[in-house]
């Protein structure tokens, strides 16, 4: 069993390894569009799973995940290749890819705090214009005569 650290330094080089590959490849217009966000390594260092997003082609379009992940699959072994040759270990992890969901949840957080924010200053506003639904004071006194 190795040591956290030691994988967190795989998982990092095998990001960077991995990420200029991708750059490299020229073969498949797809894999320009996916970036790599993250890696994480198993702690028997026997597996790798690769986090990635993925852009469109242009501004307006929306991007295409099911193609990308065709692409990716299609040279996760040239990628092993590589990363066992740049690694220099015994054994050279297994490659697996997969979609880094986190910009779009943090994109739907935002949403979300936007409209609670909105809402406080609704609130707010309706506040300042507020008067009691019966007296000012509703609790029952003792007559103090």
């Amino acid at each position: 069993m190795a040591d956290n650290a030691r994988a967190g330094r795989m998982a990092k080089r095998i990001q960077q390894i991995v990420a200029t590959a991708l750059e490299m490849d020229k073969s498949d217009y797809r894999l320009g569009l996916v970036t790599v966000t993250d890696t994480r390594v198993t702690g028997d260092l026997h597996d790798a799973t690769v986090y990635y997003t993925v852009r469109g082609a242009t501004i307006d379009e929306e991007p295409d995940y099911e193609a990308a992940a065709d692409a990716l699959a299609r040279v996760r072994g040239q990628m092993r290749k590589q990363v066992g040759d740049q690694l220099g270990v015994r054994f050279t992890p297994t490659l697996s890819f997969e979609l880094d969901t986190m910009p779009q949840s943090s994109a739907h957080m935002e949403e979300l705090l936007a409209r609670a924010r909105a809402r406080d200053e609704e609130l707010a506003e309706l506040k300042k214009n507020a008067t009691y639904a019966g007296d000012t004071d509703p609790y029952k006194k003792r007559d103090e005569e």
